[in-house]
């Protein structure tokens, strides 16, 4: 056998530039490079491997967690079809990936993490970072990836890559256990050469598989479609990345059957088809969540059935509902006492648009659904073109923003009250136009997320929307914008908060506590003294972005087509209303409250709370 002696971090990096995926007779690399920072624990095996790859791109960021979600913004960008590694030091270097991989795997992205670890061969611990147990010597911080990574493995020696690897790759290009992949690489062994077999260099492609579904499980779920009178699909994140969309506005158009989408599945249908009646759930509209309350079946397709996505199990009120689960995970097609379909999607979808060829919803549902939608398109001008006296609210923002962008773009956001808005009121052209992490809602994501997304698809505008908040949290990556030349274009809205908690707090008769951003009030001993004044422009600017501001919606539609013409990554700066919000809409979210107070508000809320949870249901 021809061997090719290498270090252990040589062979990894060799190993990578050679794996590749194909679906649906295309072929793409795989890995476009790896993130990261250097340390002690990296800088001399994995570093050295990359200095001498110069093809295989290596980018720095500004902090490891941030890497991570720029490598899941990219994943996610790329239907999982493309995936980068992200490298860190040991210690501290390595537990700030801990956040990311958590988010990747909860979102099911292919992320692969290469932290630094301890010397394997132990004669000098403790080393600098080390943490040490008087248990055991065979333990460290990078055990701390286990429950959060679909696949973990030490590399004690050179040789185990030879088996860790395929592993590696098999769990990265599932389809329904694919998520945060963890090597811990001791650093001593990143640097220790050996014999490696020729063949672990070779060309693999790995087939993303589409599967059929079983023909007892699919006929079932085909009669009980076939005999439904209010059905309803529920339309989850693996719509997209199975590239379902154009299969599923198909089927949606031959039965007629109306359609509500998750924060993962927005932009399965573009928001003008006549079957789309948006989101649902906590955040959904008015046409989805009626629809869902009366639905007698229930089709979920690529959804986890997230407390979002049922209201807290109260979405579906019909007392004779059934579901269908159409999802690639067995773990989630066996939900809500469905009929599982463990199948891909986009197949799925294509059988059941054959085997119900001559179904269509009842002519009195189709018009309802028809009704519904149209009283939500109105609604929905009626809250992006609010004219708010004064501050523009939220929602006025996202209409000037969606004015601004064009069918291809990309619209990147994570957490605060903007995920429940968009999900909302984003008007979604295409597929992958949506671009939302929700399964986490990871304040920090978003900038990060932006990159990964732009790096995926160059030539697409893309916008990132964020709270104030959530901009302190991690505004770092600004840098590696400008350092990588990686466009995007930031709308911040600043509401001198946590706009999201401020609401929350209130709903729960605790009155925004803790949720503003101001100064010690000495007399009072709380957080209710002057309100706290931070440069948002000039901090951007410090950081390489050019910087604007808007007071009033006509400027911030300006300053968006002047953001269009610069050079290089802009953030534009708006402060809102935080006193007009969006409605909810006949939906409900369980947030536990306390059960015994001295504050009245408090009690009172409590009292509405166990009213609301009492339609919380078992499907059974």
């Amino acid at each position: 056998m021809t061997t090719r002696r290498m270090t252990m971090a040589q062979a990894l990096i060799q190993f990578l530039r050679q794996q590749y995926v194909e679906r649906d007779g295309r072929r793409n690399k795989f890995f476009a490079g790896v993130l990261g920072i250097f340390g002690h624990g990296n800088v001399a095996g994995i570093g050295q491997a990359l200095q001498q790859n110069p093809d295989f791109r290596y980018i720095p960021v500004r902090n490891e967690q941030s890497g991570v979600h720029m490598a899941a913004g990219f994943a996610k960008a790329s239907n999982r079809l493309r995936a980068f590694a992200c490298t860190s030091s040991i210690g501290p270097g390595a537990t700030n990936m801990i956040t990311g991989a958590a988010l990747a795997t909860i979102n099911r992205l292919p992320v692969l993490l290469l932290p630094g670890d301890i010397f394997a061969r132990r004669n000098v611990a403790p080393v600098l970072q080390q943490l040490e147990s008087a248990a055991t010597e065979d333990i460290g911080v990078n055990d701390c990836f286990k429950p959060v990574s679909r696949y973990w493995d030490r590399i004690y020696r050179p040789e185990q890559l030879i088996t860790a690897l395929p592993e590696a790759m098999r769990v990265l290009t599932s389809p329904s256990d694919c998520g945060a992949v963890t090597l811990a690489l001791p650093q001593d062994v990143q640097a220790e050469a050996y014999d490696y077999p020729e063949e672990l260099f070779r060309e693999r492609v790995w087939l993303i598989r589409r599967g059929e579904p079983d023909r007892v499980s699919f006929a079932r779920a085909v009669e009980l479609i076939r005999n439904a009178r209010r059905p309803l699909i529920v339309a989850g994140g693996g719509v997209l990345m199975s590239e379902a969309a154009e299969a599923l506005r198909e089927f949606a158009a031959q039965t007629g059957i109306p359609v509500g989408e998750t924060q993962a599945g927005k932009g399965s249908l573009p928001w003008d088809h006549p079957q789309a009646m948006g989101a649902i759930g906590a955040t959904g509209t008015l046409a989805a969540n009626r629809l869902a309350h009366a639905a007698d079946v229930v089709i979920g397709i690529g959804t986890r059935y997230t407390d979002f996505t049922t209201a807290s199990t109260t979405a579906f009120q019909n007392p004779h509902v059934r579901l269908v689960n159409i999802n690639m995970a067995e773990f989630d097609a066996y939900k809500a006492s469905a009929i599982p379909v463990v199948a891909d999607a986009r197949v799925t979808l294509e059988r059941l648009t054959e085997a119900l060829n001559e179904y269509r919803v009842p002519a009195n549902y189709a018009a309802e659904a028809a009704l519904l939608k149209a009283q939500w398109e109105t609604e929905t001008d009626r809250l992006l073109h609010l004219n708010n006296p004064g501050r523009p609210a939220q929602s006025e923002v996202i209409g000037a923003l969606w004015e601004a962008s064009g069918p291809g773009d990309v619209l990147v956001s994570a957490a605060g009250s903007h995920p429940g808005d968009l999900h909302k009121l984003w008007r979604t052209r295409a597929p992958n136009g949506y671009h939302m992490e929700y399964g986490y809602s990871c304040m920090g994501y978003e900038i990060p997320g932006a990159l990964g997304v732009k790096v995926a698809g160059p030539d697409r505008e893309v916008y990132v929307f964020l709270g104030d908040g959530t901009y302190l949290m991690m505004p770092s990556e600004i840098v590696t914008s400008i350092q990588e030349g990686i466009k995007i274009v930031v709308v911040l809205v600043d509401n001198h908060g946590y706009g999201s908690i401020d609401s929350l707090s209130r709903s729960l008769g605790q009155g925004g506590f803790g949720t503003s951003y101001r100064a010690r009030n000495h007399a009072s001993g709380q957080l209710d003294g002057e309100w706290l004044n931070v440069d948002f422009a000039a901090n951007a600017r410090s950081l390489g972005a050019h910087a604007l501001r808007a007071g009033t919606i006509g400027e911030l539609k300006q300053a968006l087509e002047q953001a269009k013409r610069l050079d290089r990554t802009t953030v534009i700066v708006v402060e809102t209303d935080p006193a007009v919000s969006v409605p909810g809409y006949e939906s409900w979210w369980d947030v536990p409250i306390a059960e015994v107070s001295e504050m009245e508000t408090v009690r009172t809320a409590r009292a509405r709370y166990e009213e609301a949870r009492s339609s919380e249901r078992r499907h059974l």
